[in-house]
């Protein structure tokens, strides 16, 4: 335990030493759990120093033992110049031999997914919006919540 405990002591303080938290923000979907279908959430944030170098990473937050393989996120981000990127991913929530992806203590499991890494962003305000596309229900259950992190990477 005390060395479990150390380890991950060590990993935060290397993360946190190369990055800059710039951009945070969770949607948590209240006691139901349940993400709707038609529910297209906004993040918006601003960069103010475009020479720097950008990580987005999109949090999946779900019951732990989620009933499904992967789901189908989509994204779409606006940059300040007006540009949209759309695109879909199958984010995995198991690896091939059925184990969990995601990081779990207890019964609750955030797994992160690298929307883009080291990119230098223009200066301005950017959205990006997500839904998902899971076909069969008018909603994902056991979806605790989403978010999105922005950091900047140290010079």
């Amino acid at each position: 335990m005390k060395t479990k405990s150390l380890l991950l002591f060590y990993l935060l303080a290397v993360v946190f030493s190369c990055t800059t938290h710039h951009f945070s923000e969770f949607i948590d979907f209240g006691e139901n759990n349940r993400w709707q279908k038609s529910d297209v959430r906004v993040f918006e944030f601003e960069v103010s120093e475009d020479s720097q170098v950008y990580n987005i990473e999109f949090r999946f937050s779900h019951v732990y033992d989620y009933q499904f393989a992967s789901i189908p996120i989509n994204f779409s981000i606006e940059s300040p110049d007006g540009k949209i990127e759309n695109y879909t991913i199958e984010l995995a929530i198991r690896d091939n031999n059925g184990k969990e992806l995601a990081d779990c203590s207890g019964d609750i499991c955030d797994l992160f997914y690298r929307i883009k890494e080291n990119k230098k962003l223009v200066k301005g305000i950017y959205k990006i919006s997500v839904s998902h596309n899971f076909e069969g229900a008018e909603y994902l259950p056991n979806v605790i919540g989403i978010g999105l992190n922005v950091d900047r990477e140290k010079k």
